[in-house]
């Protein structure tokens, strides 16, 4: 009888219109998204958007609808490990960090892939997996943080500007194999980008710098995810 009761509450979650209302808001269905599968699938798309609310023609990620999602991936006992997909121009710098910071702190295996890039503070996001891949046609800019809006001319401004800087250099040593030296070179680089000072690491690139793990696709992906679940479920 409970299990009759309990398979009516699951079709109920599913129905056409909660799943549209689900889509509208968050970009994503149920979690998890099929009732027979252990991965989640993470979208991380557009700008990441933060404090402020960007136009409405923009394609964004709202942060603060990701990082209660990550809460309920941690705490959900279907789910043993997540593919967090990325093709973003980059965003607000602590937003970005946020997630990047969630992402790492999950006990639950997690894989990346850079799909059509993974620019600015996408970066960070990119590293904070446990496993991270790159499409052979894909990009991802490192250039230093910008500020946009109001900025007072004063040494704390850049003193700030600075202190932030550190924090997402020294996220991406921590979650990736990259030298520091390599790293600051390629965000300072002159001449490569065309209105900007930094560089653009296209797929193997950016392996070869050790920023991302390998270059691969979906299939990649779950074969290395089910590979980590496996040794964890061993451990």
């Amino acid at each position: 009888m409970d299990t009759k009761k309990d398979a009516e509450k699951e079709m109920e979650d599913v129905s056409p219109s909660t799943i549209v209302e689900k889509i509208k808001e968050l970009g994503q269905t149920n979690v998890p998204a099929m009732p027979d599968s252990n991965i989640h699938v993470l979208t991380i798309i557009g700008q990441v958007e933060g404090h402020m609310q960007l136009p409405p023609q923009n394609k964004t990620t709202k942060y603060e609808h990701i990082l209660p999602q990550l809460i309920a991936i941690e705490q959900n006992p279907k789910i043993e490990g997540v593919i967090i997909l990325l093709n973003t121009v980059g965003g607000d710098v602590e937003a970005g960090l946020a997630l990047a910071e969630m992402i790492a702190s999950m006990s639950k295996p997690t894989v990346s892939i850079v799909l059509g890039g993974g620019h600015s503070i996408g970066v960070p996001i990119a590293v904070a997996a446990k496993h991270s891949f790159i499409a052979p046609t894909a990009t991802m800019t490192i250039h230093p943080i910008r500020l946009t809006g109001l900025v007072i001319g004063v040494p704390q401004t850049f003193e700030y500007l600075d202190k932030m800087q550190d924090r997402v250099i020294q996220f991406v040593m921590e979650h990736s194999s990259i030298v520091e030296d390599d790293f600051k070179e390629l965000m300072f680089a002159k001449g490569n980008l065309t209105r900007d000072i930094g560089t653009n690491l296209v797929g193997k690139e950016a392996v070869d710098y050790k920023l991302i793990d390998d270059v691969g696709g979906v299939k990649e992906a779950i074969a290395k995810l089910n590979e980590i679940i496996g040794k964890k479920e061993v451990e």
